[in-house]
């Protein structure tokens, strides 16, 4: 997932080939989780970015956005997998394989494409936003340049450490650990905290600051939250600045050695020799060097202990049910709790399985122990009944006979659908006064 660094990367890009240009043409394709799930359409961004010059562009964490002409303005999120590619420019922030294929433009996934206006001697530049697991979202923002930071989504997310420096201080990150009772790594992915720093970020922020990720962050000592603050700042800062071009991160990161896990002869191992260990965490990998980052406090009980991996991956559980597809929130890291249970729903819950375990018991029809066959399936049959009056609906049935298959809601008829079974006489009590009552027919 593109984090801080790789979003800085993209606004550089914006600012130097499209900002000041005027968009001539724009198209995009419909995708009702890119554009639906936060409320445009393809449709309207092709009508409200037509004809507009792009004026500026800005950042807040993993979020970006286009500052346009007049309002509304794109403010945009890359999910999973998301990214903005510009015609003949690498603006990955990987360098793509030696001998391979050039890419055919429009790119594939392509959400929507930007042509600019050749203006001043200068050619048209075009520039596609490509989703490949449509986790991205794109939305329009009806509002000033200057308040888009103060609605939503943006308002809702923390201070970006790089960009707001002057609020992300040793003081309010002491008020935030010390009112957090969570891992301190789980503390800062919740983009509701601090906004852009994600899994390899955030790993690269604890290894520095020398920090076991699942310590709760409101047993960090003073001394160790005044190292976190001046973590936080020189990993986001160093690697917005080198526009998250990994061939220039410091030899000493954990980013140039953590990409070893489960693949052949890799050494999962620092250059001096450190054992790089990984840690499941609510289904995330972390990578941590047990030898560094002690703990010095209470950790998560529910979180795995680290295991040093040797090549292999450890033995993997068995799946479950799928999860539900995440959504925007979850692509922010921020981790959603499931609702306790409220002691009247714990005390519903029982009652309804008390109930259920009571209709199962009575639905059993007990049968000799030494009999040979037990009862497979079960009919009723319902009786009607002529006001006050006796109606004999014993049906006359021969040895080695069937009942037909007949629809349930035949009219006059007692025997429901379901599989062909043997039949047998259905007697009414005589005091039934006119109630309705089932009868049972069961293969003997």
């Amino acid at each position: 997932m593109p984090e801080i660094a790789e979003v800085a990367r993209t606004v550089h890009f914006i600012k130097k080939l499209l900002v000041g240009k005027t968009i001539s043409k724009a198209t995009a394709t419909e995708d009702l989780n890119v554009f639906g799930k936060v409320g445009t359409s393809a449709a309207e961004i092709q009508k409200h970015m037509t004809g507009k010059q792009v004026v500026d562009a800005g950042q807040q964490g993993k979020y970006f956005w286009m500052i346009m002409s007049s309002p509304p303005h794109p403010v945009m999120h890359f999910g999973m997998s998301g990214w903005l590619k510009i015609k003949d420019e690498h603006t990955y922030y990987y360098r793509p394989k030696s001998g391979e294929e050039e890419e055919p433009w429009p790119p594939k996934f392509m959400k929507f494409l930007l042509e600019t206006k050749p203006e001043n001697g200068q050619e048209k530049v075009e520039a596609a936003f490509v989703d490949m697991r449509r986790f991205a979202r794109v939305r329009l923002v009806d509002c000033e340049a200057s308040e888009i930071r103060n609605v939503t989504p943006l308002k809702e997310n923390g201070p970006d450490p790089v960009i707001d420096k002057d609020v992300v201080t040793v003081a309010w990150l002491k008020e935030k650990c010390n009112a957090k009772k969570v891992p301190i790594k789980a503390m800062l992915l919740d983009q509701a905290n601090i906004s852009g720093i994600g899994n390899w970020v955030g790993d690269e922020i604890m290894y520095n600051a020398k920090m076991h990720p699942e310590q709760y962050a409101n047993t960090l000592s003073d001394e160790q939250i005044s190292q976190l603050h001046k973590s936080i700042h020189y990993v986001c800062s160093t690697a917005v600045d080198l526009l998250a071009e990994s061939e220039k991160f410091p030899d000493d990161w954990l980013f140039k050695h953590r990409w070893g896990k489960g693949k052949k002869n890799a050494s999962n191992a620092l250059p001096n020799g450190e054992k790089i260990a990984f840690l499941t965490v609510g289904g995330r990998t972390s990578a941590v060097v047990p030898s560094i980052q002690k703990k010095t406090g209470p950790v998560a009980k529910e979180m795995d202990e680290a295991e040093v991996v040797d090549g292999e991956d450890a033995p993997k559980k068995a799946k479950g049910k799928k999860r539900k597809a995440v959504g925007e929130d979850e692509e922010d890291e921020v981790e959603v709790k499931p609702k306790k249970a409220t002691p009247k729903s714990k005390k519903a819950k029982v009652e309804a399985e008390q109930h259920d375990e009571e209709a199962d018991v009575k639905s059993k029809k007990a049968t000799p122990r030494n009999k040979k066959s037990q009862v497979k399936e079960e009919q009723h049959d319902e009786v009607g009944v002529d006001a006050g009056k006796q109606v004999n609906v014993t049906k006359k049935a021969k040895k080695n006979t069937k009942v037909k298959e007949e629809p349930a809601n035949a009219k006059g008829k007692g025997v429901s659908r379901g599989k062909a079974v043997k039949s047998e006489p259905v007697k009414v009590a005589a005091d039934d006064g006119g109630k309705r009552r089932s009868g049972r027919l069961s293969r003997g």
